[in-house]
């Protein structure tokens, strides 16, 4: 009777042994685990800036304003700005009082085409013929909100940088001396975009 209980008891001993030596091995392998993910993550922290990289595709009046909202007020809290604007985009950066020559025919069409800088631009919605914008611009008016082309102004004493697809100025004939005067712009190619989104915390595109 005796050596039966102790043989229980030993099994029991045996079977909780391998419970804990089980348990303890899983807590070394999730550890390690954590420890693996949190090198990763640190590497990947350490690679990017406090930066936000946009790209603005629409050439939307609602949208183009959504964009410099979020693009001033990322910069008014200290984030590098750089914004990649491209094809329907670039029209609301050329300017209304430059007019430039030696476009070939298709240049010429897409220069009558496509609005003529911000203040042109159309909504994605109820535009209306051109009513809904209106009431869009007069109602920011009346809120004391800055219009697109203030906002504009107000991007480039932050700091805030454009960069102009080359390709897409290419395509529709638009030429840099058409181009608004801002502070921080250049033109360049899709490469400078992947290398900024590369490093940026924070990427959007609209």
């Amino acid at each position: 009777m005796v050596d039966f209980t102790l043989s229980c008891e030993f099994r029991e001993y045996k079977k909780l042994t391998f419970v804990y030596s089980k348990s303890t091995t899983m807590n070394e392998e999730f550890e390690k685990q954590f420890l693996e993910l949190q090198k990763k993550v640190g590497k990947i922290e350490k690679g990017t800036k406090d930066q936000l990289t946009m790209v603005v595709f629409s050439g939307d009046l609602d949208k183009q304003i959504a964009a410099m909202i979020i693009s001033t007020g990322a910069a008014a809290f200290d984030m590098k700005v750089k914004l990649f604007f491209t094809f329907w985009a670039t029209a609301a950066l050329r300017d209304p009082k430059k007019k430039v020559g030696g476009k070939n025919f298709l240049g010429k069409m897409f220069g009558m085409m496509l609005p003529k800088g911000a203040g042109k631009l159309k909504l994605s919605k109820m535009h209306m013929m051109g009513m809904g914008a209106s009431m869009i611009k007069g109602l920011m008016k009346k809120k004391k909100v800055a219009s697109l082309p203030e906002m504009f102004k107000t991007a480039g004493e932050l700091g805030v940088e454009i960069n102009v697809c080359e390709m897409s100025m290419d395509l529709m004939g638009f030429k840099p001396e058409e181009l608004i005067d801002y502070p921080h712009m250049k033109i360049c190619g899709v490469a400078t975009f992947l290398a900024d989104a590369a490093e940026s915390k924070v990427q959007m595109f609209i």
